[in-house]
């Protein structure tokens, strides 16, 4: 979901998006990278090559129509599943 959130505002590179979600929590390149070949295989995502200033070419993420319907399901999902959450804690 956190993928999906950030490529929702722009295209990222790999390493962009797990530098950027490490911020906030802990993740690593063994999760995003089989991550991103599931979403691409799955038709939420597409990729292309842009030139780096600072090495070879990096592989680009960017949403499709069928990615951003995904990513707002999940995040309507996962809404709903943190407020079931939070009332439970709040009652028990």
């Amino acid at each position: 979901m956190c993928v999906f959130k950030l490529l929702e505002k722009r295209d990222w590179y790999g390493y962009e998006l797990i530098s950027e979600i490490s911020k906030s929590i802990v993740i690593s390149e063994g999760t995003i990278y089989p991550l991103l070949r599931r979403v691409k295989n799955d038709g939420y995502v597409t990729t292309y090559l842009k030139e780096s200033q600072s090495g070879p070419p990096r592989k680009y993420y960017k949403l499709t129509d069928e990615g951003k319907n995904v990513s707002k399901q999940l995040t309507t999902e996962w809404v709903d599943f943190a407020d079931k959450v939070n009332k439970f804690l709040e009652s028990g």
